[in-house]
């Protein structure tokens, strides 16, 4: 009988340590426990945009107790633009089972979301992850991946194109036809395109040396020239920006890195503040939420950055109320 009671107390008290740990996702970590929070990150590219997500992510993470040296162990690893390095990249890091991974950029995370099913995944920079296939809706994304999407406000950028070019008429847009988000980002610039009464002319390229090649294909047909937040193409912006200032062509882009290297204009997302707001969705990972749970989220607020610099080389004058709302002008 004795027995019998023993046995029946030991089988509660594992039923009770399978329970309590059932409910709790992999992730969870007490900043006490002595303990390092591992975290793996993967990135397609580097270039600055990408760059200033990884580091807001990783400065969100230290602002809320996690630091490297101390209690975060950070696993970097980047493809350097080679599509063929994500998935070894991805299965590596898989392998090691991190509390968690911060995927930057669409290829770096259908590589990682194809490696593991259970390990937490935080997306950023990633501009569609319905169409990627990352999640089932943005509201209740259903995987084990969410995070920050960087659809940029293609519809406002098009109007400032038209603000400061009014005469343009055909506008260019390189981009690399692989990539899912510049797809996406495509798609959207052709259906809008017609109401602000422009034409599109696609130049597409699948590597960075095909860049300058791309662009200089525009020159006679359009009078300005999209880049979209491409990671191929933005790695490459130098030769976009030789191209189009040797012809005066202005260029909008996606994001203000490109802006930073001599394009015209844009208005469009802080990629340092996205990072930090996929670091916050991190630390509610961390601190017991489900990914699958938590909606995907995107940037309220945009930034006009103007190169005031390229409109001098180019001839193109910026009205006083576009400078007036401009959150940087690069003189």
């Amino acid at each position: 009988m004795k027995k019998l009671i023993t046995l029946s107390m030991v089988l509660l008290l594992l039923a009770g340590l399978v329970g309590c740990g059932s409910n709790q996702p992999a992730a969870t970590k007490d900043k006490g426990s002595g303990k390092a929070l591992q975290v793996g990150i993967i990135q397609i590219v580097e270039h600055p945009a990408l760059d200033a997500a990884r580091e807001g992510f990783l400065e969100t993470l230290k602002k809320n107790g996690y630091e490297e040296g101390k209690n975060l162990v950070v696993n970097y690893q980047n493809a350097q633009g080679d599509a063929n390095n994500l998935q070894p990249i991805a299965q590596k890091l898989a392998s090691e089972k991190p509390d968690l991974i911060l995927a930057i950029a669409t290829p770096s995370a259908q590589a990682v979301a194809g490696a593991t099913k259970d390990i937490p995944i935080l997306i950023t920079a990633v501009t569609d992850p319905v169409g990627a296939k990352l999640v089932n809706s943005l509201q209740k994304p259903g995987t084990n991946v969410t995070g920050t999407t960087d659809m940029n406000p293609i519809k406002e950028q098009l109007e400032l194109l038209k603000q400061l070019v009014p005469g343009a008429k055909n506008i260019g847009v390189i981009y690399n036809a692989g990539e899912q988000n510049s797809q996406t980002q495509v798609k959207k610039v052709k259906e809008l395109a017609s109401g602000l009464g422009l034409e599109v002319t696609e130049a597409t390229v699948t590597s960075t040396a095909e860049v300058m090649q791309a662009t200089q294909s525009l020159v006679g047909k359009v009078q300005a020239i999209y880049v979209p937040t491409d990671n191929m193409v933005v790695s490459a912006a130098n030769s976009v920006v030789q191209v189009a200032d040797q012809n005066k062509i202005p260029i909008i882009s996606g994001e203000s890195s490109v802006v930073e290297k001599g394009a015209l204009a844009t208005i469009g997302i802080d990629y340092k503040k996205l990072g930090e707001q996929t670091g916050e969705m991190a630390i509610r990972i961390i601190n017991g939420e489900k990914p699958q749970d938590m909606p995907v989220e995107s940037q309220k607020e945009f930034s006009i950055v103007i190169n005031k610099k390229n409109a001098d080389k180019i001839g193109v004058t910026i009205p006083e109320e576009v400078l007036g709302k401009a959150a940087k002008v690069i003189k």
